[in-house]
């Protein structure tokens, strides 16, 4: 009698065992969830899910290929709808690079990007904040004194109507405080890499019809008016910068997609 028990025991647990889900319904489960992801405009976790499903339930044939060729439809819809939007980006570009020149001496790695309005003859003999752009998109602030005697300055502040916005502190010495003289004339050059300006670019550029003043912080302080010209030129450069680094990774999403579809 305990034999028997046991045996129809055992055989209960041998057809429950048979009777779960096969690879082909969890794969189709996915396969419900990746459409469903797709439906709320989820590509990318529709995609995730999607190419899972060949690696976690090889076996399942039908769910497979399915898959695979929902996978390779979204792919063709991204890769042109990404196309197209870094067609309509390098326009934006072009328009933006009208309000620059670009320069590239033997001391430079990468092309540079100036300001129209802030060329070194625009520019020499007064203090103002100048913008430096380059071919990468690399950004960067720097604050330029030019007078009778030493500032010593290693920051700035910009600021109006009680808000503000202060670089971080660049120590006399450094590579980045550069400082010259001629005959009577001090010049002072901090500049602001790697985000050391600590939003002042975005401060400025948000702000471009406000009266923005600067304080050079240094052993004394020395206030300026920001020229409306200088603030367009620290707008102008943020948006191309964006931009250029947009299209860097548009490009970057077009390469793998292009390599996923075998497009040559």
């Amino acid at each position: 009698m305990k034999q028997a028990i046991l045996y129809i025991i055992l055989l209960l647990i041998i057809v429950v065992t048979a009777c779960g889900p096969s690879d082909e319904d969890k794969a189709r489960v996915k396969l419900e969830a990746a459409k469903l992801l797709l439906e709320k405009q989820d590509t990318t976790q529709a995609l995730l899910q999607l190419d899972s499903i060949a690696r976690l339930y090889p076996e399942a044939v039908y769910s497979v290929n399915a898959a695979n060729n929902i996978a390779k439809d979204v792919r063709f819809e991204v890769y042109g709808r990404t196309e197209a939007e870094l067609d309509s980006l390098k326009l934006t570009i072009a328009d933006l690079e009208k309000n620059f020149v670009t320069e590239k001496t033997e001391f430079d790695r990468y092309t540079q990007y100036i300001h129209k309005r802030q060329t070194f003859k625009r520019a020499w003999d007064r203090s103002y904040i100048q913008v430096h752009l380059d071919e990468r998109g690399d950004l960067y602030l720097s604050s330029n004194y030019h007078g009778d005697h030493w500032l010593n300055h290693t920051g700035l502040r910009v600021y109006d109507s009680g808000e503000d916005a202060k670089t971080d502190k660049i120590e006399i010495g450094t590579p980045d405080n550069h400082r010259s003289d001629f005959m009577e004339a001090k010049w002072e050059k901090v500049s602001y890499r790697n985000g050391k300006d600590n939003g002042v670019i975005e401060f400025i550029a948000q702000h471009v019809d406000r009266n923005l003043k600067a304080v050079f912080l240094g052993d004394e302080y020395y206030y300026i008016i920001l020229e409306k010209y200088d603030k367009e030129a620290v707008r102008d450069a943020l948006a191309l910068s964006k931009a250029i680094k947009k299209q860097k990774k548009l490009e970057g999403e077009i390469k793998t997609l292009e390599k996923q579809l075998n497009i040559q």
